[in-house]
């Protein structure tokens, strides 16, 4: 296993106890950069583009759905945070590609 997926990983298991609940100090700040380091590596910038757009689309959908609802929607909207701040350093990283000699 590589470093990305490693990070992917643990972004997606903070992600996924933020979204039920779990109390994590500072988990904004832990999603965020756990996402920019998932996106840093990323392999897939394509992927990682159109998921992060799709997640952000079906976030708040999903609230309808009886008993776990809430839960769903706070996971997908913890893993759109994930999807966002990998997206934006993936594209700062194309951005540097591009305009270095």
């Amino acid at each position: 296993m590589n470093v990305g997926k490693i990070v992917t990983q643990l972004a997606v298991l903070a992600a996924v106890l933020v979204g039920v609940g779990v109390p994590i100090p500072e988990a904004g700040i832990v999603i965020a950069v756990l996402g920019g380091v998932a996106g840093y590596y990323s392999e897939d910038r394509q992927g990682l583009l159109i998921g992060a757009i799709a997640l952000s689309i079906v976030a708040g959908g999903l609230g309808a759905i009886p008993a776990v609802g809430g839960y769903i929607t706070g996971i997908v909207e913890a893993l759109a945070d994930v999807a966002a701040a990998g997206a934006v350093v993936s594209l700062l990283v194309a951005t540097f590609e591009k305009v270095k000699p």
